[in-house]
């Protein structure tokens, strides 16, 4: 859900990140997010300011997750009625609406 919200919606903060995913423990976003960026996925900068800011964005590396990350989408949308969805966030497009079919 991390590397689908930061496809989706760009460059985020620590805090926009924790506040979309909602109810993830603090300590398990950020062992995932160092987890992501030991892996190069995505790219940690750090704002000097007070207090310290953390952005985090895809890396070009992590991008070429994006067509697995669009087929697991698709796959979540077509049997999102076997789950509790919190966050139904993948687009429709001609892809999805093949899986669906």
């Amino acid at each position: 859900m991390i590397l689908h919200y930061l496809q989706e919606n760009g460059t985020k903060h620590y805090s926009e990140i924790l506040r979309y995913l909602d109810s993830a423990p603090k300590k398990t976003l950020t062992a995932q997010l160092r987890g992501l960026e030991a892996d190069k996925i995505i790219k940690r900068t750090v704002i000097p300011t007070v207090p310290v800011q953390v952005k985090y964005s895809i890396t070009d590396y992590g991008k070429t997750l994006f067509p697995i990350l669009d087929i697991m989408c698709a796959w979540g949308y077509v049997n999102q009625t076997n789950y509790n969805v919190k966050h139904p966030t993948c687009p429709i497009n001609e892809q999805t609406k093949q899986v669906k079919e």
